[in-house]
């Protein structure tokens, strides 16, 4: 038997929390050792105590003072991009791989399916946010078969969903995805826009990329597209293309303005469609939001807890 590693998560709401459920119910390799929190009345440790996960109300102080902090190895950050700096300073002080699922974007962006092999050595890596997730594998799809001149993406997530940190990071979130497109989705601009839905019954996360690109084959960007989502799917099983994958071509006689590069566009257009379905580990399946994040980060800190023989298959 090898022995799992162990790991903590900082913050208590709900992606702390679902995450903390994932990692119980499908890692064999991570182990969670504590989950923490500022508020001792919360719902997420509450439910740590019940499952037998040692927790803390008191922040990273907190964890610090309680006698397994020696052999944590990975810590997440569920909390805020503007409490994450501290977080990430003493944590890597102590030697902690640092996991950010805050848009704090302190260490590298990493999105599992397009660059996670090059950042396993970063001591803090950031997993961008749940619309980056989500849209910026498509993008890079798109890019590695014709550049992508220019892309925006659209994150529909239920308002049910969105809890207090989500919501006080709305500013970071557009901030981060946008560099987020460029520097890793490979676009020459990129712009993105979240949209917290109160719709009853509450929908689905739903993504939508348009992305601007040069002449290509078709096929090839669709295949390119399609060989991504299963990529994706297998650590978000619910990651799906809601319809077929559109094209429009632009020609000189009618190009399109687009102020944010600066001038016109002729090419291709894309337009590609998903769904994120939730796993239902800690909210219902309409939150593919927590999902997508929190799968991303498990998966994240499998390879690293490989990389640095944490953990080897027996």
């Amino acid at each position: 038997m090898m022995t799992k590693v162990k790991c903590a998560v900082i913050g208590s709401g709900n992606i702390g929390t679902d995450l903390m459920i994932k990692i119980m119910r499908n890692s064999s390799i991570l182990e969670m050792a504590a989950l923490v929190g500022i508020d001792a009345a919360s719902d997420g440790l509450a439910r740590a105590r019940r499952l037998g996960v040692a927790t803390t109300h008191e922040g990273l102080d907190g964890l610090r003072r309680l006698g397994d902090y020696p052999d944590i190895r990975v810590v997440f950050d569920a909390t805020s991009a503007g409490s994450h700096k501290a977080h990430s300073e003493a944590l890597l002080a102590d030697g902690k791989q640092v996991i950010d699922l805050t848009p704090a974007a302190i260490g590298p962006f990493t999105i599992p399916s397009v660059n996670l092999d090059s950042h396993l050595d970063q001591g803090n890596v950031n997993m961008v946010t749940c619309g980056g997730q989500a849209t910026i594998p498509i993008v890079a799809a798109i890019n590695r078969v014709s550049p992508v001149r220019y892309a925006e993406i659209v994150a529909s997530i239920s308002s049910k969903s969105a809890g207090p940190g989500t919501r006080a990071n709305i500013d970071e979130f557009t901030e981060t995805t946008a560099r987020a497109i460029e520097d890793v989705g490979g676009a020459q601009h990129g712009k993105a826009i979240i949209i917290l839905n109160p719709a009853e019954p509450p929908m689905i996360m739903r993504d939508t990329v348009f992305c601007f690109c040069d002449t290509a084959d078709v096929n090839d960007i669709r295949a390119s597209v399609e060989a991504m989502v299963r990529e994706v799917q297998a650590y978000v099983p619910g990651y799906r293309l809601k319809q077929d994958v559109l094209f429009d071509h632009v020609g000189s006689n009618a190009p399109l303005l687009i102020p944010e590069m600066g001038g016109s566009f002729t090419g291709i257009k894309v337009s590609v469609f998903l769904e994120v379905e939730g796993a239902a580990h800690y909210l219902p399946a309409y939150a593919g939001n927590l999902d997508i994040m929190t799968s991303a980060a498990v998966q994240t800190a499998e390879r690293l807890a490989e990389k640095r023989n944490w953990w080897r298959a027996a």
